[in-house]
């Protein structure tokens, strides 16, 4: 079973937002980086860039193929986790402390449209009795 988090929002596609101060700090989740396997490259989005909700914000590639992961909010990229351009690998061992980017949000009403850990909790049950029927 995938951790999940009480104290973050989370999207369908299995990203994670964490909101600090006006900011949004975005990463995968465990269930995604356990779908994914073993992460070997994690193309970062550009400082400095705006992205809508639902936009691609950046890649991550796995052993598996190449997964892209979307902007759960709107807003401007402000900082990326650059440590995993050289230890990619750190999202498998920790997909919550290991962030991606940091988004400023330019509409905090979108959070509304995020899942809360019960409904994610949920979705990623469904998902799992699939794939062991």
């Amino acid at each position: 079973m995938a951790k999940v988090l009480k104290d973050i929002k989370y999207t369908e596609s299995h990203e994670w937002v964490k909101v600090e101060n006006g900011k949004a700090r975005i990463g995968i989740t465990d269930y995604a980086q356990h779908a994914m396997g073993d992460i070997v490259y994690v193309e970062l989005p550009e400082e400095g860039s705006d992205y809508s909700a639902g936009s691609d914000l950046c890649v991550v590639e796995s052993v598996k193929g190449a997964n892209d992961v979307y902007a759960p909010i709107s807003g401007t990229v402000t900082e990326n986790n650059t440590e995993l351009e050289d230890s990619p690998e750190l999202l498998n061992e920790d997909a919550y402390t290991n962030w991606i980017t940091i988004i400023e949000m330019s509409d905090t009403s979108e959070l509304d449209n995020l899942l809360d850990w019960e409904a994610y909790e949920k979705l990623c049950d469904s998902l799992e009795t699939k794939e062991g029927a």
